[in-house]
């Protein structure tokens, strides 16, 4: 078991990344790291630009790791008001964080024993399921990148220990007082008072939560099982006429997994009995279920899934790239009526009914793009050469 007196044999061999906040708990966590893996560490600040205090905390961070000669970086980003804004702020400090890291980087935030108890009290509250239950994971992969937390099982009494025996400073973030957040109520009101009747509450409640990561394993793998002998998932799209063929609990179960795998936030029971619905639609429909940030499209006997945080890259067109320098080079969009003549057809088309028939999905369908030289269309992407008639 890691603890603050030893190091951490997971990180042999790797590169690490410190989600440094600023706070008592990612400093210790940089302090500590720093002492066994100087010279394979550096930190990222997230300014999420919420607090009025938000440019001392980065300057406070830039100055902690250059006086220990530790690499540093701030990113900026900027959330819109909303009702979920600790959840929209999560997500994208964390997409903020993975789009920086490199190759065999693991990125390392400072959540302890006491942030697990409240957040598996949390999603009990909220009526959640073995996935909400299990709460927060030590390792799991996000967007492609390696995420770990060695402190996860020590006591939050360890790490304030820590501290003031190295007499670190931190800054203190002003939102963490304020009990309109329920985090903040259970930490700041309740765990207290329930600490004080249940003897080693947090460390019972962290035994809890990892029986109920070690039965969301088993319902994983019964997913991917699934997704195996039923070849549920092609393209990376769900496949809805197989997915009708098992059993709901199961297709519930798979669609869980495959949101999980994506790191889109799970969907409540009532939204997931939407996606189900999904399943049954008219075969000339394209009906769409949003949650959160994210939403579900059927089209052509498949679900797909996005993230409306993530914008999606432009795609490499060849067409473009041998287009794009030429004198009077315009890129356009297509317009209702339009028939084209792809290169080597000998009929024109209706653009609309050629994009059917490729099976282009209709929300894809207004971002392609036409490239016109001189006014005239000489390229659609994916398409290929045409002409406009």
């Amino acid at each position: 078991m890691v603890n603050l007196a030893n190091k951490d044999p997971f990180f042999d061999g790797k590169k690490i990344v410190v989600a440094l906040s600023g706070g008592i708990d990612s400093v210790v966590l940089l302090h500590f790291l720093n002492k066994y893996h100087h010279h394979n560490l550096r930190a990222i600040h997230i300014n999420h630009n919420l607090s009025d205090n938000s440019h001392d905390w980065s300057v406070f961070c830039e100055s902690l790791c250059s006086e220990h000669n530790i690499e540093f970086k701030n990113i900026n980003i900027h959330i819109e008001k909303s009702s979920n804004i600790e959840e929209t702020a999560r997500k994208k400090r964390y997409i903020a964080l993975t789009s920086d890291m490199k190759k065999n980087e693991v990125l390392c935030t400072g959540h302890h024993q006491e942030d697990q108890a409240e957040t598996f009290l949390l999603q009990l509250f909220r009526g959640s399921g073995v996935a909400g239950l299990a709460a927060i994971s030590k390792n799991k992969n996000l967007y492609n990148s390696e995420l770990y937390r060695p402190f996860l099982n020590i006591p939050k009494e360890q790490i304030i220990e820590y501290a003031s025996e190295h007499r670190l400073d931190w800054v203190e973030d002003e939102s963490n007082k304020d009990t309109s957040f329920r985090r903040n109520l259970l930490r700041i009101e309740f765990l207290p008072k329930l600490s004080n009747i249940f003897h080693g509450l947090t460390n019972n409640i962290a035994r809890s939560a990892k029986h109920q990561g070690e039965a969301l394993q088993l319902l994983q793998d019964l997913a991917m099982l699934d997704i195996i002998n039923y070849e549920l998932i092609i393209t990376g799209k769900l496949q809805v006429i197989p997915l009708n063929k098992i059993p709901k609990r199961r297709a519930v179960n798979v669609i869980r997994y495959f949101i999980s795998k994506n790191n889109m936030l799970l969907p409540s029971t009532k939204v997931l009995n939407e996606i189900i619905s999904l399943l049954s639609a008219k075969v000339d429909a394209n009906p769409t279920v949003k949650w959160h940030t994210n939403e579900v499209r059927r089209y052509n006997k498949e679900l797909y899934f996005f993230e409306k945080l993530q914008t999606s890259p432009i795609k490499d067109c060849p067409y473009y790239k041998a287009l794009k320098d030429l004198p009077n080079f315009e890129i356009r969009f297509r317009l209702e009526g339009q028939r084209i003549k792809l290169k080597g057809k000998s009929h024109s088309k209706s653009l609309k009914k050629l994009l059917q028939e490729l099976q282009i999905p209709p929300w894809e369908r207004e971002k392609l793009r036409m490239y016109y030289v001189d006014g005239s269309l000489r390229a659609i992407e994916i398409l290929g050469e045409a002409s406009e008639i």
